[in-house]
């Protein structure tokens, strides 16, 4: 995508809202790939979830092109907001939060490659971001995963359906993440005695 933009001249601009600030075990996800986009577009983890906060970061080349009045924002300038995800950031890279993603997100992503099920379709993620992705053609889906989760004292969610998506805190230790996979395994196995009743 980034050479495509470049061959065309083309602004490259990356959402990083759910992957920004370490999610990823990167401090941005397009790390991972290495192709630098010319903007950011950021929210969500900036302030530490203390306060809304959103932006962008661009390179000089978009950036010099606003000048006095070309932008206006109802929230922007927000000096308590701005100082929030200043902060955020500074304890996020001094704390080694990033690194904890990293390190944290391959245990887990290593216990959820080792569960066994016919369920499931796909085991993926980068650092903490991750989803279990169900088959397509069973009588359960990620919706029910997540609530049977829920009653088993995981909060998550399924996306597309077919996905549930772990995204714990960056700063989960080896124990927590201990914790949290029994009661994954426990509920998939919930997960699998439901798809037995409804089939």
């Amino acid at each position: 995508m980034k050479a495509l933009c470049e061959k065309y001249n083309v602004l490259c601009i990356a959402d990083e809202v759910q992957t920004g600030f370490g999610r990823t075990g990167k401090l941005m996800g397009y790390e991972h790939d290495g192709a630098k986009p010319d903007i950011l577009v950021l929210a969500k983890s900036i302030s530490g979830g203390v306060t809304p906060v959103s932006g962008i970061v661009a390179n000089d080349d978009v950036m010099m092109q606003v000048g006095p009045g070309d932008h206006g924002s109802t929230y922007g300038g927000n000096p308590l907001g701005m100082a929030v995800a200043k902060r955020a950031v500074e304890v996020l890279i001094g704390e080694g939060m990033v690194e904890n993603s990293d390190k944290m997100g391959a245990y887990l992503l290593e216990k959820n490659r080792a569960m066994k099920s016919d369920l499931i379709k796909d085991v993926r993620g980068r650092g903490l971001l991750q989803g279990i992705e169900f088959k397509h053609d069973l009588k359960v889906d990620g919706n029910d995963m997540a609530k049977i989760m829920f009653k088993n004292g995981i909060i998550t969610k399924a996306t597309h359906d077919y996905c549930v998506r772990l995204s714990p805190s960056l700063v989960i230790t080896k124990d927590e993440i201990d914790e949290a996979h029994t009661i994954i395994e426990k509920s998939l196995r919930q997960l699998e005695e439901l798809n037995a009743q409804r089939s």
